[in-house]
């Protein structure tokens, strides 16, 4: 899988890629991350790539020729199975479902935008899809990018943990989430004893598996 994000701000996600599980895995090689600055493919000396919007408004908009040229140049580096993404309030809400479907492809392009927005002939034209990771607006989307690039490539084996890690919360369409408790047994929180659930200490698989299933949320 390969991984390629195009901002304005690369210097971003530099210590977010050197850090935890995302630095093991791509010394792994189990996936790649390249991030673009979308600044190399502006036409002039000041590397613009934002102007005034047509009709009027507040702010700039991110101009649809660089990023064109920026997607077209990277989309020739990656495999036949590939996705456009463009981040944007508007899209479609970023999910589990979604996230399995994705790690199915073999390159993933995502565009983040800045400003006041981006020319929506990048949407309409140039992206495959628009999408959201959820109902509030951002400042750019270099957030939703890690979001996406974390949920996406933890689904590789080999990513996180054992290779049965994530078999064993795998439910039909998406994740069983429960609570989790770890030592101390009894802890004292504002006087009152906040002990760990019994059955988490009885040794019986089954009624642990029960409880799991009862108290969890499966995330899709």
């Amino acid at each position: 899988m390969r991984f390629d994000i195009i901002t304005i701000f690369p210097s971003i996600f530099e210590s977010y890629l050197k850090e935890s599980l995302i630095k093991k895995a791509r010394e792994k090689g189990i996936f790649e991350v390249y991030i673009h600055d979308l600044r190399k493919w502006a036409e002039d000396v000041h590397q613009t790539v934002d102007d005034k919007p047509f009709g009027g408004g507040n702010g700039m908009v991110m101009k649809p020729d660089p990023i064109y040229k920026a997607v077209k140049e990277i989309k020739r580096k990656g495999s036949s199975k590939k996705k456009v993404i463009l981040f944007t309030p508007r899209g479609k809400k970023f999910t589990q479902r979604k996230a399995t479907n994705l790690s199915g492809y073999r390159q993933i392009i995502m565009i983040c935008g800045r400003y006041e927005g981006v020319d929506e002939r990048v949407a309409k034209y140039i992206a495959d899809e628009e999408m959201s990771i959820g109902n509030y607006v951002l400042m750019g989307g270099e957030v939703p990018a890690m979001v996406v690039l974390e949920s996406v490539s933890r689904l590789f084996p080999g990513v996180v943990g054992r290779k049965d890690f994530l078999g064993k919360r795998k439910v039909k369409d998406g994740f069983l989430e429960y609570p989790r408790y770890t030592r101390p047994e009894h802890l004292k929180i504002e006087e009152k004893d906040r002990k760990v659930p019994a059955v988490l200490l009885s040794g019986n698989h089954k009624k642990i598996e029960e409880w799991r299933k009862k108290r969890g949320k499966i995330i899709k």
